[in-house]
């Protein structure tokens, strides 16, 4: 239990990084506290192929949907100097990876329930992205933000429950030992 908490904290702690040094113009705390994690949590985890798998697909999410929203104009991100060809800065990427290694950890629960993950990655995934907007200024969205948040739901609705259902799978594949839902309260 303790591990999912620390797990949990260690991705939070990513987060602020990136998104407050995004809205200071710095990529660079996000992608330095992404390496940092990941990094420990590979040292730590029984499920080190799954979580690198979950890495490699995580990007290509990330890719997709940051990538789709600024491709279409709906957002704009601060820190935007270092971005892949499809205008996703380095930060959001590293924000990505990060979040992959939570899912065969902190985030295990959701394995075995796709209905649960549609709905915190619909819901959750906007918000994330709101408290960068609000908070930090390293988001900005392009009236009407409504289309903007409506492709982020759909996108997060769509890649978080096929991330947990990967990291379900490909943990069991490994004979991994996982977390229940009693673990992860």
């Amino acid at each position: 239990r303790m591990k999912s908490w620390g797990n949990l904290l260690g991705y939070e702690i990513v987060w602020f990084a990136a998104v407050i040094g995004a809205g200071r113009g710095s990529a660079l705390p996000g992608c330095l506290g992404a390496a940092a994690f990941m990094a420990l949590q590979i040292r730590v985890s029984r499920q080190r192929v799954a979580d690198l798998r979950l890495v490699g697909i995580a990007l290509l999410c990330g890719l997709i949907v940051d990538g789709g929203l600024s491709g279409l104009g709906w957002a704009h991100y601060a820190a935007a100097g270092l971005s892949v060809p499809p205008g996703v800065p380095l930060w959001i990427l590293a924000l990505w990876v990060a979040f992959a290694m939570t899912l065969n950890h902190s985030m295990a629960w959701l394995g075995g329930r796709p209905g649960w993950a549609c709905a915190l990655g619909a819901l959750g995934g906007p918000l994330a992205y709101w408290g960068a907007s609000r908070g930090w200024q390293a988001v900005f969205f392009e009236p009407p933000a409504a289309r903007a948040t409506i492709w982020l739901a759909v996108g997060w609705g769509i890649a978080l429950p096929l991330l947990a259902g990967l990291a379900a799978r490909w943990s069991a594949a490994d004979g991994s030992h996982r977390i229940s839902p009693g673990d992860a309260r």
